[in-house]
């Protein structure tokens, strides 16, 4: 069921599926004040349907030949160039979206459908996986206008391809293709275009049917590497495994093996 109501994005959610599209074709998607409102509506809106076991996945797009331009550099005032605070920008309304979309209880799956520019490249990175279409691109186009990344990507961007890697495009801003973006491991993989709804819709009901509260420990998990030792990640791992255990989805997962047939999991 899709809902009418927004004029930035388009949400709906079936089957255990939440799709959030950005929709401001005109502009590439890129981001306004109202998108971030309408967006953060919808992310209440997929916590609650989480809680009470209707959503188990969130699919992130954009209509029309974009994914996310990233800001509109168009809606600027020129009169204030020289003189704004982007951080009060980033801190009302690009970073508090980062992180609640990384602290969803479901997993994340970024559809990229066309150019990632920016915070759109950010917010590509920012998902558990991201597919992408064999014509989208990504760019880092910070430097073309002299400010550094944001949104996250200077967190992600070195976990997805390296420091060396990282940089390179941060700092010359070049244009990556999919094909590339899949071999670097910034994306899980690189889909022709013909076959790109149809392959994003078979990642989402795997993970809608997966045990999703193992994915979202799993991500901890994997936040955590980043600042942890070796005996605090063990200890982690320990927490987490112990949590798991006690979760239905590991005696319905156990009870499948033994049975010879398809495990049904429920996130729980």
């Amino acid at each position: 069921m899709t809902d009418t109501a927004y004029t930035s994005i388009v949400y709906g959610a079936a089957d255990g599926i939440a799709r959030l599209t950005l929709d401001r074709p005109d502009k590439l998607n890129a981001f306004s004040e109202t998108m971030f409102r309408e967006m953060r509506d919808a992310i209440d809106r997929v916590e609650a349907a989480a809680a009470d076991g209707s959503v188990r996945v969130l699919v992130v797009g954009g209509t029309g030949r974009g994914f996310c331009a990233g800001a509109d550099l168009a809606s600027i005032d020129p009169a204030s160039l020289g003189s704004a605070d982007l951080g009060i920008v980033l801190e009302r309304d690009y970073n508090p979206f980062i992180l609640r979309l990384r602290a969803l209880p479901v997993p994340v799956l970024c559809a990229v459908n066309g150019i990632a520019a920016g915070a759109g490249a950010s917010l590509a990175l920012a998902g558990d996986l991201a597919i992408a279409a064999r014509s989208a691109s990504f760019v880092l186009a910070f430097a073309r206008i002299g400010l550094v990344p944001d949104a996250g990507a200077t967190f992600f961007l070195p976990q997805r391809i390296g420091k060396a890697k990282a940089l390179g495009l941060a700092m010359l801003g070049e244009k990556v293709d999919a094909e590339t973006a899949e071999r670097w491991g910034l994306v899980w993989e690189c889909v022709d275009d013909a076959d790109f709804a149809a392959r994003v819709d078979a990642y989402a009901k795997r993970l809608a049917a997966a045990p999703t509260a193992a994915l979202v420990a799993t991500r901890k998990l994997f936040a955590l590497a980043e600042v942890n030792t070796l005996v605090e990640q063990l200890a982690a791992e320990r927490v987490e495994q112990a949590e798991a255990g006690r979760r239905a989805d590991f005696s319905e997962g156990v009870t499948a093996f033994r049975e010879k047939r398809p495990a049904v999991f429920d996130g729980r």
